[in-house]
């Protein structure tokens, strides 16, 4: 801002005042110009803002307003809980007298309530001794309770194992343990599958669950309960990589990624890592093939991931415009456009600004999903035939009015951001690649109980039941059958009721 001028100190020559004003005019013209430059700016500014700001209330408190198919629900996962997945390191040796080091204590098992239920199950005993056929006679017998759940209770489950002694030669013979989920363990596969889904699916936070397992009368501290959720995932393990080379053996898969916060150990801050979605689903594509979905976490979201994830895969892949999926383009994948990425960002903007543009914007794509709606399920021939005759020309009016509407519109608003995004996809159809935690282990572990889960739900059936059924028989189950467990082999598990009719 210009500084008053003093009368005192101005010129007494008529020539030498006028310049002085006409100087002093210039640069209060130059401030106003910068002002109005500034002002424009901010306006920017704002309007993105306000645009960000209204994105974030419609994910927080809004309901979608998109239908796609294949699309998953984005993840809401605060992995908040340390579940460490290798023991805590010894003490260091110390130069102290080694008679008086402290030791470290075991956590005692408390026993379990009396009040709750039990069911006995009597393991029957050998009817002669194994060794000489003696007759046998019982010394006493080893009890093993196990907590159970099941649907809305506890309850406990008592291995009751006879101890034989044979009369003849004096040795002892027992039944065999029983085959736990988790070695020598007090989880059973309903608790542990409850506990799974109650953190996965129904997003409670492990310390949540043992406040609720507390109301019952049942001490589990989080921590054990992390270490459950750690050892099923690790048993869990060759039945997640089925899933995998089920997906990765598709000619089509559909990828996305959202971001996972994870907390840092030591300094209780957050990290942003990612989990990445790959979907497998033919359906609408007249294919046989049961749907499934692979998830996988990064601590980042760097292009190696993907490219590591898809390492084995040559089909057609349909995404956003990462760019860290531009590998993979090179090397045998064939980039599919991705049309629900593109409209959705004019959906954020008309929902903000009520623009006419981006309304027109979502009406052209609405044209080219109703010509999707009338091939779905149709073999490849006649999806290509009815894209080629209906949507091409489509595409090609809509390349054109984003190409025009892009010449009239701010360089630096988010219309023109939205139009850029759009053009740089491929937007030709007459070709045949159109488709339509506490720590980074906590991550992982998310990530494979979600791929078991996801894919339950997928293929109709009821999350909690599959995992306890599975988790009831995989830890004596043949690896090399471990695809008898996969969601669409393994029968009787009950049906979602929300899907039992799709079914």
């Amino acid at each position: 801002m210009l500084s008053p001028l003093d009368p005192a100190a101005l010129p007494g020559n008529v020539t030498a005042l006028r310049t002085l004003l006409l100087a002093r005019e210039d640069e209060h013209a130059a401030e106003l110009e910068a002002a109005r430059n500034g002002l424009k700016d901010q306006a920017i500014q704002i309007e993105q803002l306000k645009a960000r700001l209204a994105k974030l209330l419609r994910q927080r408190f809004g309901s979608s307003s998109e239908k796609m198919r294949g699309a998953i629900e984005q993840l809401q996962l605060m992995i908040a809980e340390k579940a460490p997945s290798e023991p805590e390191p010894e003490p260091e040796p110390s130069t102290a007298d080694p008679e008086i080091q402290p030791r470290r204590r075991k956590p005692k098992r408390k026993p379990l309530p009396d009040h709750l239920p039990r069911d006995v199950v009597e393991h029957a005993p050998a009817c002669a001794c194994p060794k000489c056929g003696g007759a046998l006679r019982r010394l006493g017998e080893d009890v093993t309770e196990v907590l159970e759940y099941v649907p809305g209770s506890f309850r406990v489950t008592r291995h009751v194992r006879p101890k034989m002694s044979c009369r003849c030669c004096e040795s002892i013979t027992q039944p065999p343990a029983p085959s736990l989920p988790i070695n020598r363990g007090l989880a059973g596969p309903g608790l542990l599958a409850h506990v799974l889904v109650g953190k996965f699916c129904d997003h409670l936070p492990l310390h949540r669950q043992a406040e609720i397992y507390a109301r019952d009368g049942i001490d589990l501290d989080r921590s054990t309960l992390a270490d459950w959720v750690g050892q099923s995932a690790t048993l869990l393990r060759p039945l997640v990589d089925a899933v995998g080379v089920h997906v990765m053996s598709a000619e089509r898969i559909h990828a996305d990624d959202t971001t996972v916060p994870v907390l840092s150990p030591g300094n209780g801050k957050t990290s942003k890592g990612r989990i990445w979605c790959y979907v497998r689903d033919d359906h609408p594509f007249a294919g046989k093939a049961p749907k499934a979905v692979l998830y996988c976490y990064s601590p980042d979201r760097k292009g190696e991931h993907p490219k590591a994830h898809l390492a084995g895969f040559k089909g057609i892949l349909q995404a956003d415009g990462y760019a860290g999926y531009a590998g993979l383009y090179h090397q045998g994948v064939t980039e599919a456009a991705c049309m629900a990425h593109v409209r959705r960002k004019f959906i954020d903007i008309h929902a903000e600004t009520k623009s006419p543009l981006s309304l027109e914007a979502i009406q052209r794509i609405a044209a080219l999903y109703a010509v999707e709606d009338l091939t779905r399920g149709e073999s490849a021939e006649i999806r290509l035939k009815v894209r080629a005759e209906r949507s091409a020309p489509l595409f090609a009016d809509l390349r054109k009015w984003l190409d025009t509407t892009l010449s009239r519109v701010s360089g630096r608003s988010e219309m023109a951001k939205a139009i850029r995004y759009a053009l740089v996809r491929p937007m030709t159809l007459g070709r045949k690649n159109w488709l339509f935690a506490g720590s980074n282990s906590g991550g992982e572990r998310a990530a494979a109980i979600y791929t078991l889960t996801e894919s339950a739900k997928l293929n109709w059936l009821d999350p909690e039941d599959y995992l306890r059924k599975v988790l009831a028989c995989i830890a004596d189950h043949p690896v090399k059958r471990v695809h008898e467990l996969l969601p669409w082999n393994l029968e009787g598990v009950r049906h979602r009721l929300d899907q039992r009719d799709a079914a």
